[in-house]
């Protein structure tokens, strides 16, 4: 199941991104996924979902946009920064 192999690197992308202290807050990630990429969506949704759910992560979602082609890129970390939302 190569879904959860991509699932480790997002998380290490997260971690390269925003560290490993700030990884609790992390809220969303943002994922595009090609529908050529390869990849069985759902699975890899559960991969994401089981990993983002766990530490270092706390209840971080995975937010998939699917588009044309092979693309698979972390489009956006979505991080609590303590602050009011406005």
């Amino acid at each position: 199941m190569h879904e959860m192999s991509l699932a480790l690197e997002v998380c290490r992308i997260a971690e390269g991104q925003v560290g490993l202290d700030r990884l609790p807050q992390v809220t969303e990630v943002g994922l595009l996924v090609g529908t050529e990429a390869g990849i069985e969506i759902e699975n890899f949704r559960f991969c994401l979902e089981a990993l983002l759910t766990a530490p270092p992560f706390v209840n971080a979602k995975p937010a998939l946009e699917r588009c044309p082609g092979d693309d698979l890129r972390v489009t956006y970390l979505e991080v609590d920064d303590g602050s009011p939302e406005d």
